[in-house]
């Protein structure tokens, strides 16, 4: 099971008159990556609050954004009398020099820096485990969109790896007479420039043989072969953080792929190989953006 970096998420709650909302957006990265927009109210609680995205999350470039919204009951204001007292004595002894009237001077005297304060620096226990609980069932709906997004990806990522063996085994067809070709081609060469008659067939068999050998490409399809068993067992694997591996599988199967076509020395089969290579770099860019 494959998941997804890319994903969305978003989730409400109200708690005591206050509305929560949260929406978290995942983008692809190869580490862990957070930007953070929140309420006055919860900047207080932004480690927590990472480290809570950080667990469930574990990869990716995340943006979170957290509002609250509050109705006027819940806004508890305290006014401080005393100040209030102090600021109207001095303005009503001023008005009483200027003679002016103070009759509705309370609504200024209000706006006054101090004189209302909000009780509602830090939120209640209750409120902090409500909030806990929304960016949880937020966080697991951008894990279900990720999720989803990870089933098409693998489908995806077994299609280029089954048509990489499919290449690899029309490769295997065509071996026997790429080693035939190879070696008629360089009697008819030896032939051509030094006469059949010129040279010893013995000496020429055991150059023969050790040039096929260098050029045998048996090994590098074994290689091949288990590399791309190995893809599929990794897939299949319970851990969901496994992109990274899966980047390095396929690094190794690239290296057998080159390794091959360095070696073919045949038409054919160079382009089995360059499908291959085509197949393995649509695998690479989908498993960037895996998890």
């Amino acid at each position: 099971m494959l998941f997804s970096m890319t994903g969305y998420g978003r989730a409400e709650q109200t708690i005591n008159n206050k509305l929560f909302l949260a929406e978290v957006r995942s983008l692809n990265s190869k580490q862990f990556d957070v930007r953070m927009m929140l309420h006055p109210l919860l900047r207080p609680y932004e480690i927590e609050i990472r480290n809570m995205l950080a667990e469930g999350l574990q990869r990716g470039s995340i943006e979170c954004n957290v509002s609250l919204r509050q109705n006027g009951s819940s806004k508890a204001v305290s006014i401080n009398t005393d100040l209030l007292r102090a600021y109207y004595n001095a303005v009503k002894e001023l008005a009483g020099d200027l003679q002016l009237n103070t009759d509705n001077i309370l609504g200024t005297l209000l706006k006054l820096p101090d004189v209302v304060a909000s009780s509602n620096d830090v939120l209640t226990d209750e409120e902090w485990a409500g909030f806990q609980k929304m960016m949880r069932e937020c966080i697991e709906v951008l894990n279900t969109h990720r999720k989803k997004e990870g089933m098409v990806t693998e489908q995806d990522l077994l299609l280029r790896i089954n048509n990489i063996e499919q290449q690899q085994a029309a490769i295997a067809t065509l071996e026997p007479a790429r080693r035939e070709k190879i070696m008629e081609g360089l009697k008819k060469v030896l032939e051509d420039n030094v006469g059949r008659e010129n040279y010893d067939p013995n000496r020429l068999e055991q150059e023969l043989i050790y040039y096929i050998e260098k050029i045998d490409i048996s090994e590098e399809q074994v290689r091949l072969k288990n590399h791309c068993e190995y893809f599929r067992l990794v897939l299949k694997e319970p851990e969901i953080s496994k992109g990274k591996k899966l980047s390095f599988i396929l690094q190794e199967i690239g290296r057998e792929i080159n390794t091959t076509g360095s070696k073919a020395y045949d038409a054919a089969v160079q382009k089995c190989v360059v499908l291959m290579k085509d197949e393995l770099e649509k695998a690479k860019e989908q498993v960037l953006n895996v998890l």
